[in-house]
């Protein structure tokens, strides 16, 4: 990038984290009306949303200097929020949980927390909180993207489906996009009526299911699906929030992509809706075009749909 340029990129962010700094609220010695700092409450989050997870945990994940984290968990043990609990295994080691008093101080913190986005949230027209979510999306997946290029990517296992996985597939489109998008119950059913017919139907050769598992649990799935001889389509795709940044998405595509070459299709497709930024993204990235849009009300919305398409390679059969 030409200095001129890269200097008004540094203008432009350092402007947007002042202003957003300012609108959440984060300025204030207290965070929420509480006496902790953000960087307590994000320690407080963790321990509250973890299974016991050690210092050296915390700190990988929030970024925190070793001897600062250990301060803020003394604190909390001094003020019998947080306990330690020495591993079985090794006793360099200690798991860290919140105390039943811990958990008695966060509970409000997190409801004020949410109380507070979705008073901001209130004042937007429902078109553009789509839009803010959306940006919001792009926005952390461009800096996470450019961070796995230059350092090591947390490690995960791409495998295929097994007795069980598709309950998780269900279930965690259902709460998932509840959460992120506001769709109803609908949307879960129809997830259940795709990997229905996935299963009953389900060609190995023409056909596969990708599960992603990091630390033991599963993190994110896609679907490659047979449409006709020389069609295929790229179906429920979803990486799970904890896993995101790791360019997961993007190796889920890939595999898709790759699979449907071997298998010998022509082209593959893919059905989204318009608001889904982080997904539009990866598709475009990956040689996709949007061919159609088509505005329908589903899953207690109003959405656009878009129907994306790629054509196909054929692999040599020395790679099949």
């Amino acid at each position: 990038m030409a200095p001129k340029m890269f200097s008004s990129a540094v203008r432009e962010v350092r402007r947007f984290n002042r202003f957003y700094t300012r609108q959440i609220g984060v300025l204030q010695d207290g965070l929420l009306d509480s006496p902790f700092s953000l960087t307590e409450v994000r320690v407080l989050y963790e321990l509250a949303h973890r299974d016991k997870p050690t210092a050296g945990d915390l700190g990988r994940e929030l970024g925190l200097d070793p001897g600062y984290l250990s301060r803020v968990l003394a604190n909390f043990e001094g003020r019998r929020l947080v306990r330690r609990e020495r591993s079985s295994t090794d006793g360099r080691q200690s798991f860290l949980s919140l105390t039943a008093r811990g958990r008695k101080v966060f509970t409000p913190l997190e409801a004020r927390s949410n109380q507070q986005v979705a008073a901001m949230l209130r004042t937007i027209p429902s078109r553009r909180q789509k839009q803010l979510v959306s940006a919001m999306h792009v926005i952390e997946d461009v800096f996470a993207a450019n961070k796995n290029q230059s350092t090591e990517k947390s490690p995960y296992l791409l495998r295929t489906h097994q007795p069980g996985d598709m309950g998780w597939v269900v279930h965690r489109h259902g709460a998932l996009y509840a959460q992120e998008y506001g769709y109803d119950e609908r949307f879960e059913a129809l997830v259940a009526e795709i990997v229905a017919d996935f299963v009953q139907n389900f060609d190995p050769k023409r056909e596969r299911c990708w599960i992603a598992e990091k630390d033991g649990e599963i993190v994110g799935t896609v679907f490659l699906v047979r449409k006709s001889k020389t069609v295929c389509k790229l179906r429920l795709l979803l990486v799970e929030p904890s896993a995101r940044g790791l360019g997961l998405g993007r190796r889920l595509v890939a595999e898709c992509v790759r699979f449907g070459c071997q298998a010998g299709y022509k082209k593959m497709m893919l059905w989204t809706q318009s608001e889904l930024g982080a997904a539009r993204h990866l598709y475009k990235e990956a040689g996709f075009k949007r061919v159609e849009r088509q505005a329908h009300k589903s899953w207690g919305r109003n959405l656009i749909s878009e129907t994306w398409e790629r054509k196909l390679a054929s692999a040599p059969l020395s790679d099949r």
